[in-house]
């Protein structure tokens, strides 16, 4: 599908969708994240090492939904003309510095208000990779970041869901009780 979007430098434009994920049309990401938030589409990348940890990431307190929350390793939004995979891995690249195949896992549809500053609604690809580059997070994106084995991960979430993003919790549930098996064969 070819269609000519012009975007502002100063507005990203992300890819608003039906419930089954049609492209509807291209909207402000402020505007998409506002009130009960507009439905759109948005990936989750889970890049695992050769120690089978994965690596989470600390928010940055910049962002406006779940600044210093804990989350998976990157998410984000494809463009318009873009598709889940190539998006996921140029963004990859610009949040951490890392290069590496995606395999597509799943898709799922969430809606998670953020107090009174607005929510997700969207339609989430949910993606693994595997690397052991070295990690170079970009501030604005990033606070912090670690390697942590999967049943430590379990432990922390389950004593402390209150510092996970509430995506990363539902992602991290599927994908290491139905998908466990693609994670060892990484």
């Amino acid at each position: 599908m070819s269609q000519a979007v012009l975007i502002s430098p100063f507005e990203m434009r992300i890819i608003v969708v039906d419930e089954k994920d049609n492209i509807i049309s291209f909207k402000s990401k402020e505007k998409c994240h506002d009130k009960d938030g507009i439905l759109h589409r948005a990936f989750s990348i889970f890049i695992f090492n050769d120690k089978k940890q994965l690596l989470i990431q600390q928010r940055s307190k910049f962002k406006r939904l779940w600044p210093s929350y804990w989350s998976n390793s990157c998410c984000s939004h494809p463009r318009p003309s873009e598709n889940y995979i190539g998006s996921a891995e140029k963004r990859l690249k610009e949040e951490l510095g890392i290069s590496c195949k995606l395999k597509y896992m799943y898709k799922f549809r969430y809606k998670a208000r953020y107090k009174e500053i607005g929510s997700e609604n969207e339609i989430c690809a949910v993606l693994i990779g595997k690397s052991d580059d070295p990690i170079i997070p970009n501030p604005e994106e990033v606070s912090d970041y670690k390697w942590i084995g999967l049943n430590e991960l379990k432990r922390a979430i389950s004593l402390n869901p209150e510092k996970f993003t509430p995506w990363f919790k539902m992602e991290a549930n599927e994908l290491f009780s139905a998908y466990k098996k693609d994670i060892t064969n990484l």
